[in-house]
């Protein structure tokens, strides 16, 4: 009998483990990017809400570090309700976000002192019912803090993105560190494709997902988001012939 007892309790507790995991039979709540090459890759098919995830540069400069914002921007753009952004510094452009889909409407923007102040309001406002996204830029996520977030995240459905925005060198190797969060990205500028016309082109990302719980990675070029906060695949319209010489045509009119 009490074999038996022991037995059930083994049992409830692997399910509660399978439940905090994302496991078979504990559906949740997702956000589809809408490209096939990405999405398939996700669990259930899409970033998965009521979660924690992270975001980093590809490299240490402003310009993939921008990027890393504005994916994430993007991300929080596809959520409904009030977003809250927890910085350290008040170096956030608004114009950008809002170009990636993030209008200032709906942006709760927090300056706090310090990391440890910027940590203690993501998981208050995670753990605030109402909220679409919480995103926080942070340098170091320990295992224990990214767990603390991680249950706020699912105890309010709300998704929370903390991207990793390094003062010094030596603080980026902490990305490396395991975490508690569902999936880590990476971002990374290319330069734009070129137009059959003089102009720029769409901004175009390298965009890694080098963690997940499935197991899954991927390295993927994307063109970055648009006023939606959509990403899309490159056009290959350009690549073709026709459209070659009507660029020809056109540059020397």
């Amino acid at each position: 009998m009490r074999g038996a007892e022991n037995h059930s309790i083994i049992e409830a507790l692997q399910e509660q483990i399978r439940n905090l995991e994302g496991g078979k039979g504990h559906r949740r709540a997702v956000l589809p990017f809408g490209i096939e090459e990405l999405d398939r890759r996700l669990p259930q098919g899409g970033l998965t809400l009521g979660a924690l995830h992270e975001v980093a540069g590809g490299g240490n400069g402003a310009l993939d570090g921008a990027a890393a914002a504005l994916f994430a921007a993007g991300i929080a753009a596809r959520t409904r309700g009030k977003v809250l952004w927890c910085v350290t510094r008040p170096d956030l452009f608004a114009p950008a976000i809002a170009q990636a889909g993030l209008p200032p409407d709906r942006v709760i923007y927090v300056e706090a002192g310090d990391e440890k102040s910027v940590l203690a309001c993501f998981e208050e406002g995670l753990r605030h019912v109402g909220l679409g996204a919480v995103v926080a830029e942070v340098a170091r996520l320990s295992m224990t803090s990214s767990r603390r977030l991680q249950l706020a995240a699912e105890r309010s459905g709300a998704i929370g993105i903390a991207i990793r925005r390094w003062r010094r060198q030596v603080e980026a190797t902490d990305f490396g560190q395991p975490t508690a969060s569902v999936t880590r990205w990476r971002v990374s500028v290319l330069p734009s494709r070129p137009l059959p016309v003089p102009g720029i082109g769409r901004a175009r990302w390298q965009l890694e997902l080098i963690r997940s719980r499935t197991g899954e990675t991927l390295d993927l070029e994307v063109e970055a988001c648009d006023a939606k906060g959509r990403l899309a695949l490159p056009s290959k319209l350009v690549d073709r012939p026709a459209q070659k010489e009507i660029g020809r045509r056109l540059a020397s009119a």
